[in-house]
């Protein structure tokens, strides 16, 4: 709250004092009513850009949606390349027999000869199977990513534009509430001209313009980052135009708890690519199963003795590769794959609940900022403002203090930007609710 002396009646300036007082107080005049005429605060009818807009410019142009969606396309390559047998293996052989020379004995020994052999290793049946439906489990997990990074990337678009849309009405704010407190200096300084008030007076009314401007100031540095981030969420260049937000409206919440929490469990993508991990620890369980069988190994080898003197050979041999080490491979992947079974299963309970509970908060602040909000427009301001023209009338009749006037004109000042502000985080509330849910409640339109 800003400090507020209280008058002295007793004291009395000299007039070479109350002149250059003077010439103080008209020069703050000045600087403040021109920087104040000077704020950019006017509507821009036609230049307003519609979250709409902002929101399909996001989710096309934004680099993490698109580095998610790249990785979910990586992720759909890899259940074939599992799920495909290992390549076979060729061989040429060549066997001499009384020399190392090439082809020695191929024309007098049936040892001697040309081999030309494949081979190929077969996985106990149901392995590679397994293999490409876990990796399928993991793309559709990687594909539920897409969805959460491109939910959140749009709720923060909105919660930046509804507090830019909130530092800009509150900009409007500043200036006509400016005309007000200038109402309270020309009647302290009626009332000091005329005797019945002091410099004091004056100079406080001054002092409370003088701090409007640093409020402007701070608040044209919050737009500045606001502007900053919005355009990073839209990959556009930071020198680039800047948003003009449309007006704060309050968005009607038709659903009930339930209905969110339904639409939460049916539609979130955390929830949703938690369950796809129990369903791809479930399946590595039974791969870790199969591996405790044998694969297995074809090889067929056609030999070429001299066509003349010999016949030539045909070989067919099976090979199994035989897990005799389970105690030290295959048990311990089978108690890793089940733990990390129960671990996604704690991971969906964990998510869940923290889905709901998120949910929750979200949908108490709707509530209950309802409620504030029509507390404001119904009371709180319509009195204020009472108050205030008021207290401003009887001051001019000295009936009133200038401490209980500008009291008024700060209270009527604060419940104006708390009005918005409150209405920027009701519709930040949304954007979460919206986050949550997949659901689009703005499709009946804002609250008039």
């Amino acid at each position: 709250m800003f400090s507020i002396a209280r008058k002295n009646p007793a004291a009395r300036p000299s007039c070479a004092a109350l002149i250059r007082s003077l010439c103080v107080i008209l020069l703050f005049v000045g600087f403040a009513g021109n920087t104040l005429a000077q704020e950019p605060v006017s509507s821009h009818v036609g230049g307003f850009t519609p979250l709409s807009d902002l929101l399909a410019e996001a989710e096309k142009n934004n680099p993490q949606i698109e580095a998610a969606r790249q990785g979910w396309q990586a992720a759909k390559q890899v259940p074939t390349q599992v799920s495909t047998p290992p390549d076979p293996q060729f061989t040429l052989q060549h066997v001499s027999v009384g020399s190392p020379r090439p082809f020695a004995g191929y024309t007098n020994s049936d040892f001697a000869y040309l081999g030309l052999g494949v081979s190929q290793d077969i996985p106990y049946p149901g392995k590679l199977r397994l293999k490409g439906e876990i990796a399928r489990r993991d793309a559709d997990v990687t594909q539920q990513q897409i969805e959460s990074v491109l939910r959140a990337v749009l709720a923060d678009l909105k919660g930046a534009y509804f507090q830019l849309a909130y530092l800009s009405k509150t900009l409007t704010i500043l200036k006509q509430d400016g005309e007000l407190l200038k109402q309270v200096e020309q009647a302290a300084d009626a009332r000091y001209r005329s005797g019945l008030g002091t410099q004091q007076d004056v100079l406080q009314a001054q002092l409370q313009k003088t701090k409007l401007l640093r409020e402007i100031a701070m608040h044209h540095l919050q737009v500045s980052k606001l502007q900053a981030q919005i355009k990073q969420l839209l990959n556009r260049p930071q020198d680039s135009t800047d948003i003009e937000p449309s007006e704060l409206a309050e968005t009607p919440l038709a659903q009930t708890y339930g209905d969110l929490l339904a639409a939460a469990q049916v539609q979130n993508p955390e929830i949703a690519g938690a369950q796809k991990r129990i369903d791809k620890q479930s399946l590595q369980v039974n791969l870790a199963h199969r591996d405790f069988y044998p694969d297995f190994n074809v090889q067929y080898m056609w030999q070429r003795t001299d066509p003349t003197q010999f016949r030539a050979y045909y070989m067919l041999s099976v090979g199994v590769r035989v897990p005799i080490y389970h105690g030290r491979r295959q048990r311990p992947e089978l108690a890793q794959a089940e733990a990390e079974q129960l671990r996604a299963q704690s991971e969906f309970q964990a998510r869940s609940q923290q889905v709901a509970s998120e949910l929750r908060m979200q949908y108490v602040i709707v509530q209950q900022t309802t409620e504030l909000l029509k507390i404001h427009r119904e009371g709180l301001s319509p009195q204020a403002r009472s108050e205030f023209q008021a207290g401003l009338a009887a001051y001019q009749s000295n009936k009133q203090e200038f401490q209980a006037v500008l009291t008024a004109f700060l209270d009527v000042l604060h419940l104006d930007e708390d009005y918005w502000q409150n209405v920027a985080e009701y519709e930040t509330a949304i954007a979460r609710l919206e986050q949550l849910t997949g659901l689009s409640l703005r499709g009946e339109g804002p609250k008039r």
